[in-house]
């Protein structure tokens, strides 16, 4: 079976008594047997593509003759990894049409075939199968060549060497390579609103080159790479890394809009930003129909599966759909440059428009997100501090005046319980989750338990009474499942 971004499968065939242009008519006939779509005829060759419906596997197949040998080749059109030996069927099964076509077919019939085929033959000086392999796919012919630049195919590598090296950077200082905790993702650059709210503006920027183990790196590089391969070559590598970058902050800015704390990493977002730009390209004139066609097949089902893949817990949707839909604003954008490549000023007026427009926006919207984490974070070391000062009648020594304790009781225990109820009310005027609106509440039980037990203690020193030690104990009891409530689920990064 075939394994690669790209699998394919090539045999040989020995054209031995047929001539070069009557082997190029049976290969029309077998390929119009087989309800190929026909897409390129030269004298040397022809490039067809399998017709198995939207959601099947296709292959382009490529035939080239040289030297009385004809190179039958068949490629994945899709984006899987493994083809599971289809394409070699699929040239193995196109040879053995050909043979028995070639039973059915007298010489004159195939020298009058040729002559009706002459029209859709192009001329020799159009003819791309007579050039040397070009293409990006062609040219990366093994594992480690994926990750050397060369014409074509140069800012795809850049990134996914910045992307390896970072994770590798990461592990060598010791964050886990499976499962990274959140303080190792957030020290290293991870997006999360408090924190890139709070003047940390650059994390929409740094968590699109961060990942959380090693199994999410290794799926984002192989998607990246699938779209590198395809879009580079047609965007050159200015539009290209554009775009890249630009989609990564439009998917990071719809993350951080989103989410209240959530910490988010990867680089899903730009990389679903590549494949709404190549979406948009796919939507005009600038590829050819019958390739157009099996490519918006493939990414349009890419690109779904994993959106709806994406609804399950612990997947960033947000920074997905971000990126798509800044991807296809930019995808349509480049257009115009595109269908005029000589023009240099159109190109980086294009990308200058579209800069601006990612940017400013995306300041915009940075401004008008609500930092109401970082807000309540401040208040709670606020609780924290009055809840130390009102925990500091436990440490008052036995010989203290009575007098004293009274006044501590009530002015440093009863008093800062109070503040921090206030305090805890005062959080509904914040747009909070649901799970800490729930904890505020428990909070405020707590502080109110709190104030019952500071109230029999007064009255037992007031009283220099014993009766209310046992309530005491009740409502301490109460105190300490309420703590034990809140930190229900917490756990020490």
């Amino acid at each position: 079976m075939a394994v690669g971004f790209t699998p394919k499968h090539i045999e040989e065939f020995s054209l031995n008594e047929l001539t070069k242009e009557e082997f190029l008519v049976l290969a029309v006939e077998t390929g119009l047997k087989k309800n190929y779509n026909l897409n390129y005829i030269s004298e040397n060759g022809l490039i067809a593509y399998t017709n198995n419906g939207m959601f099947s596997w296709n292959a382009e197949i490529k035939i080239k003759i040289e030297n009385d040998i004809a190179s039958i080749q068949s490629a994945s059109t899709g984006s899987e990894m493994v083809d599971w030996n289809k394409n070699k069927k699929n040239v193995l099964n196109f040879i053995s049409s050909l043979e028995e076509l070639k039973l059915t077919f007298t010489k004159e019939e195939l020298a009058t075939k040729y002559e009706e085929l002459k029209d859709k033959i192009v001329t020799d000086e159009e003819d791309v199968l007579k050039l040397p392999p070009s293409t990006t796919t062609e040219k990366i012919e093994s594992f480690f060549s994926i990750f050397k630049p060369i014409e074509g195919y140069f800012i795809t590598p850049i990134l996914l060497n910045l992307n390896i090296l970072i994770f590798i950077l990461m592990a060598i200082k010791g964050v886990n390579i499976f499962e990274p905790s959140n303080e190792s993702l957030l020290n290293w650059g991870a997006n999360f609103r408090p924190l890139t709210l709070d003047g940390q503006w650059w994390r929409l920027l740094t968590n699109c080159f961060l990942h959380i183990g090693i199994f999410h790196l290794l799926m984002n590089m192989y998607a990246l790479l699938y779209i590198g391969v395809l879009l580079e070559p047609h965007l050159g590598k200015t539009r290209f890394i554009s775009a890249y970058l630009l989609t990564g902050i439009t998917a990071s800015i719809t993350s951080l809009w989103w989410h209240d704390l959530t910490i988010s990493a990867g680089a899903s977002g730009a990389i679903f930003g590549m494949y709404g730009v190549f979406l948009a390209m796919l939507t005009t004139n600038l590829i050819e129909k019958t390739e157009r066609k099996a490519l918006l097949t493939s990414i349009s089902i890419f690109v779904g599966y994993n959106l709806i893949y994406g609804l399950k817990g612990g997947i960033d949707n947000a920074a997905h759909i971000g990126g798509l839909v800044g991807g296809l604003v930019i995808g349509y954008i480049f257009i115009p440059s595109l269908k005029k490549p000589t023009e240099t000023k159109l190109k980086f007026g294009s990308i200058a428009i579209i800069s601006a427009l990612v940017l400013f926006s995306s300041f915009a919207i940075y401004k008008k997100i609500p930092n109401d984490i970082a807000t309540y974070d401040a208040k709670i070391q606020q609780f924290i501090t009055s809840e130390k000062i009102a925990l500091e009648i436990y440490n008052i020594s036995k010989s203290t005046p009575k007098e004293k304790i009274l006044q501590e009781i009530k002015d440093k225990g009863i008093y800062n319980w109070q503040k921090n109820i206030k305090l805890v009310e005062s959080f509904k005027e914040l747009e909070l989750p649901e799970e800490i609106q729930n904890r505020n509440e428990i909070l405020k039980e707590y502080c109110q338990l709190r104030i019952k037990s500071y109230d029999l203690m007064y009255k037992s020193v007031s009283e220099n009474s014993n009766q209310y030690d046992q309530q005491i104990a009740e409502c301490n009891k109460l105190v300490e499942a309420k703590i034990s409530e809140l930190t229900q689920g917490q756990s020490v990064e």
